[in-house]
């Protein structure tokens, strides 16, 4: 009978630490769940720091060049082609454009950019057309996930589920329930609770990323209970009871 009771008192642990189901599973119920527009059209924002590559095109090739900086060759070398320079957006949310100087960048998309560019330039160019692109837009992945690291973004706009997916998505230790997201945003780091367990994830304005947006991944209780007590103890757990039971069988 003892050792009956002791085998019960051991899957009792062991149950208390398995998780369940609801803090697995992405995104609750299969229930039809509509996005908000207003995210559907999301675009994130130039920021303080950004690189934009800037190219201004047109019928006219000459009529272009004084609105195109690209790198210095060095002489001697036989460099045939040069790179276009990026333009580094400051301190003060600004780039300096050539011929049009100064202009404040910050706040808005990339796209509002060309069209304020083919506006501006209009005056000197017919029917100009701006391409802009973020040459430094990356995001860091952090905690248990199967890949951490930092990654470049090709794309306008990534979400915090492609994100996980570019890191190897969640470890089986990642606490989905308390995801932390670490933003900055007017001199300011804020950090945001995001539940990948819950669909009002698609609806959050924090669904998409923004540049040197840091997500971290904390583990969840099972491996912070197995870090303080040992790695090797659920594997002590399953060989104690397993003599008690050969035990109890022979007696």
């Amino acid at each position: 009978m003892k050792y009956t009771n002791i085998i019960i008192v051991l899957f009792l642990v062991l149950a208390s630490s398995c998780v369940s189901k609801q803090k697995m599973v992405y995104f609750g119920d299969k229930e039809g769940f509509i996005m908000k527009k207003t995210l559907r059209e999301y675009e994130s924002t130039i920021q303080k720091d950004d690189l934009l590559n800037i190219n201004v095109s047109a019928t006219n090739g000459e009529a272009v060049m004084p609105f195109n900086i690209y790198e210095t060759p060095i002489l001697g070398t036989g460099m045939g082609t040069v790179k276009p320079l990026p333009y580094l957006v400051n301190a003060e949310g600004e780039i300096n454009f050539p011929v049009l100087g100064k202009l404040k960048v910050t706040g808005i998309t990339t796209d509002a950019l060309s069209v304020l560019l083919v506006q501006k330039l209009s005056e000197y160019i017919t029917k100009p057309i701006v391409n802009i692109t973020t040459t430094n837009f990356k995001i860091t992945v952090l905690g248990e996930v199967n890949r951490p690291g930092t990654y470049s973004i090709v794309n306008k706009r990534i979400t915090m589920l492609e994100a996980l997916g570019l890191a190897g998505d969640l470890t089986i230790n990642g606490n989905r329930v308390n995801i932390t997201l670490i933003r900055e945003k007017d001199g300011r780091r804020v950090f945001i609770p995001i539940d990948i367990t819950n669909k009002e994830l698609f609806n959050s304005r924090f669904y998409y990323l923004a540049q040197n947006d840091v997500i971290y991944v904390e583990p969840n209780k099972s491996k912070i209970n197995s870090s303080a007590v040992g790695p090797n103890t659920s594997i002590i757990f399953t060989s104690i009871a397993t003599l008690i039971s050969i035990i109890a069988i022979l007696r």
